[in-house]
Formats: C-alpha cells, structure tokens, sequence
C-alpha cells in the first residue's frame, strides 16, 4: 500500500503544467492599446472574432487606452510570457516609442513580434478653407511670407505627428504642429477650417472625402490605391522616399515560447486570408500583409530606427 502512494505520489508531481498543455487551452486577450469604437478597436474585434473561431478558443478584446498606445503596451510587456495576453499593435507603436523617451518597456527587447496583418497608406488631406487641391499647390502655399501653415494630430507620438514631421523633413517646408486629443476632435477641427493640413489613416478621414469636406491632396508611397484612382502618390508628386504607412499586427511579451508564437502566427495568417478581412482592408485602401514572426521583427526594427532617426534630426520631444 505503502509503494502504490508513493507511485501515485510521484504520478501527480510529475503531472505537465498548464504551461505544457496544447496550446491555446484557456481564453486569450487581446489587449487594444485604444478607447472601444475607434478603427483599430474595430479592426481587432474583427481579428479577435476570427481568431476564436480558428484556434477554437474564447478570445477577449479588452481596451487599455491612454498614453499614445503607451498603457496597454506596458500591460502586455509586463505579463506572462505565455501566449494568453497579446497587443494589437500598430504603427503608433513605433511612433510614440520612438519619440516618448521616459516609457516603462522597451518596444524591441520587451516583446515578441508575432504577425503583421495589413498595411494602409496615409492620405494627405486639406482643410477647404485653406484652397489647395495638390501637393504642388500646397508646398507654394507653405513658402509664401507668413503662410503660418499647420498640421493636426490625433496626439504627440501619433503616426499622424511624425507622418507630418517626415514630410517637412523631406520638403524643407514649415508647418506648426497642432496634436488633439485622438483623431475624432483632429477631423472636426480641420473641417470646420481651424486646422488646415491632416496625415491620416484612411478608416478616419475616408467618410469625409468621399462626402467632399476635405481636399485629398496625396496617398503616401509610392503608387495609387484602387480606391483613389485619380489621386497621385507621394512619389509621383516629387516627395521621393517618402514611403509612410499605418500597419497593424500582433505582439506577445518578450520570451513567448517559440511554438506558441509559430502557433499563433499560422492561425492570423489563416485568418487573414478568408474574404471577411480581405474585403474590409480593400474597402479601406488597405492590404493584408503575411510575415513570419522573424519577417515582422525585421520590419517592426526597420520602422522604429526611421522614426528614432527622425526624432533625433528634427528635435522632437514628447512636450
């Protein structure tokens, strides 16, 4: 009797930790470093939706807002390095990380890129009060005497900021930085006439060109969208290597186990091959981008030393 407790005991020290059990086997979240109701929080419920149905397993959309994305990217750094807290990240991520100098988490050694899911252009748009129609005109507009020209944000360290730091680093125009309190207040400014120059994703600005309240001056990159043809890119227009553009994908916590990443990374790129996102990310000028874990460090690494750069040369400072 004595020998079969001691087997039994040996048994159940020797039982796998949760750890160890096929992975998901629990419930994931998916911390959105935003206020609900916004595009990005819009774009992850649909990932999240997805991704339960593909993993068969409850995935939890839960918004951190606050701190330029800064709070629920600090949340996920700081949790466990299992796979069961992940960050929808996007381009603000390499922004406000590349100008906030005093953040809690290290954006490349405090996270584990997991997948890249699409990648947008930014639109160059006008207030109508300001008169211009194209980028040509705009750069003639910014060197008259006093022009005063100005640019919105949805905030310091928004991909919106340095999008606009960029293009005046690459035309050598001026314009004063106006930074609002997200992209909502931003819009209502620049079409009322009290902002005049905005670099927006297009899920913000999009109902507001198509309705005619603002000018489309640009796409950034290096070609025309599908769903502006007629609306020249950065590149035509004479900005060379201007390339900017909002992405979103997924990020875990730095040490995330190798097999779980994998894991995770082939069910996003599955789920972001079925027509329900395709379609959502084309009707939004958008494409869905598939890379392994170690082709979106690359890229994540890429974007985050261009903006360190950027702050660097231009001066920039969170205040």
């Amino acid at each position: 009797m004595k020998k079969l407790l001691c087997l039994l005991t040996l048994l159940v020290l020797n039982l796998p930790a949760e750890a160890e059990l096929p992975f998901p086997s629990k419930p994931i979240t998916l911390i959105v470093p935003f206020v609900p109701g916004g595009g990005t929080d819009s774009i992850a419920r649909d990932v999240g939706k997805l991704l339960s149905e593909k993993l068969e397993q409850t995935v939890i959309v839960d918004n951190k807002g606050g701190g330029g994305g800064a709070i629920g990217a600090n949340f996920v750094a700081k949790a466990p390095a299992d796979g069961y807290t992940l960050l929808f990240a996007t381009s603000t991520f390499a922004t406000n990380s590349s100008l906030e100098s005093s953040l809690p988490f290290d954006p490349d050694r405090d996270f584990s890129p997991v997948a890249l899911i699409g990648k947008g252009p930014i639109l160059i748009v006008a207030s109508k009060s300001l008169g211009v129609k194209n980028i040509r005109e705009l750069l003639a507009y910014a060197k008259k005497k006093d022009s005063n020209l100005n640019f919105c944000s949805a905030g310091n360290g928004s991909i919106n900021h340095l999008s606009g730091e960029l293009f005046k680093a690459k035309t050598g125009i001026s314009m004063t930085h106006i930074p609002y309190k997200g992209s909502g207040p931003a819009v209502i400014d620049l079409v009322a006439g009290r902002t005049q120059v905005f670099f927006s994703t297009v899920p913000t600005i999009l109902p507001f060109v198509k309705q005619k309240s603002v000018d489309l001056l640009a796409v950034t990159g290096n070609k025309r969208i599908a769903l502006f043809p007629s609306i020249p890119s950065t590149q035509e227009a004479g900005i060379k290597d201007y390339d900017v553009s909002t992405w979103w994908g997924i990020l875990a916590p730095a040490n995330t186990p190798k097999a779980v990443v994998e894991r995770l990374n082939q069910a996003i790129n599955e789920i972001t091959a079925q027509d329900q996102l395709k379609e959502r990310f084309i009707s939004e000028g958008a494409s869905i981008e598939r890379e392994t874990p170690q082709e979106f460090q690359s890229t994540l690494r890429k974007e985050l030393a261009m903006w360190k750069s950027l702050v660097k040369s231009a001066g920039l400072s969170m205040n």
